[in-house]
């Protein structure tokens, strides 16, 4: 019989083997294995290993391939673990404000008794009482004739922690609590009907400064759609719904299109530019320069 010395396809290892067998294998494709040992490694598709996290000793089984294609030939039990040795390279050394400590962390305190130390160190907030609050709602009344929007208050999260809600602060207060947006209408100082509390603030504006204007002029085209303000130089337009509600945001684009096409000088004013400061001066002034 004769022999040759092939090499094992799992270990390496030289053995002998006949001559005919040899040939066999070649003409099929086969492997030679020098033992049963290695031909039952060869058909194992998974491998266990310890995870890559050095302060975890828990064992992991992933397919071969997979493990193959790693290119960093490390195996993880988890996304914690993945993230923490992935990361370490990429954490910065901070230094703790209040005990001088370094340490390796996204927080910006080593612990949380300096945290706590951090906390007692700041100024306490003055804490609002009811009193007090309706008697501010109370002195703005007297001062503007009016009760004060939610924007105008300064404090509104201590209204909400002592009241609930706005409204329940107001009727607190003695007076009757805002309606629903546009719900209420309100009469200028100078007669003029007005759909909402910031067109009536508006047209007093006008009026204080007696700048003559119209109410609820209509568009060019002969459009169902009418402006809230003329006067002699400008269109002015409160947009209180804009962003709020999806068909007032299609009528605000069908007014602006409208005005750049007829050449139309469009000033439009929004909630923020009357609550809580009123900027009706200053967005004039800034039109007619």
């Amino acid at each position: 019989m004769n022999l040759i010395k092939v090499a094992c396809a799992t270990c390496g290892r030289k053995f002998l083997r006949p001559m005919r067998r040899v040939n066999e294998t070649k003409k099929f494709g086969w492997k030679q294995y020098c033992s049963r040992i290695c031909q039952n490694q060869a058909k194992v598709t998974r491998i266990e290993k310890v995870c890559a996290n050095p302060n975890c000793n828990n064992k992991v089984s992933r397919l071969l391939n997979q493990f193959k294609k790693s290119k960093s030939g490390r195996i993880f039990c988890s996304f914690s673990c993945a993230a923490i040795v992935n990361n370490s390279p990429r954490r910065k050394i901070r230094k703790c404000p209040i005990c001088g400590k370094e340490f390796c962390n996204l927080q910006k305190y080593c612990s949380r008794a300096c945290y706590a130390d951090f906390l007692k160190s700041k100024p306490r907030t003055i804490k609002i009482s009811k009193v007090q609050i309706t008697t501010e709602i109370q002195k703005f009344y007297k001062k503007n004739g009016r009760i004060p929007v939610k924007r105008e208050y300064a404090h509104y999260a201590a209204v909400r922690a002592r009241f609930g809600t706005w409204n329940k602060a107001i009727e607190t207060a003695g007076f009757e609590s805002n309606p629903v947006m546009f719900a209420k209408k309100y009469i200028a100082n100078d007669g003029h009907k007005c759909n909402s509390l910031a067109e009536k603030i508006i047209d007093d504006w006008f009026n204080a400064r007696k700048i003559k204007h119209k109410r609820e002029v209509q568009y060019p085209e002969g459009s169902s759609l009418t402006v809230d303000f003329v006067t002699k130089n400008d269109w002015i337009e409160f947009f209180g719904l804009a962003g709020v509600v999806k068909e007032y945001d299609r009528l605000v684009k069908k007014k602006q299109i409208l005005a750049k096409k007829y050449k139309l000088p469009l000033i439009e004013i929004y909630p923020k530019d009357l609550f809580p400061i009123n900027r009706l001066s200053e967005i004039m002034r800034i039109k007619k320069t």
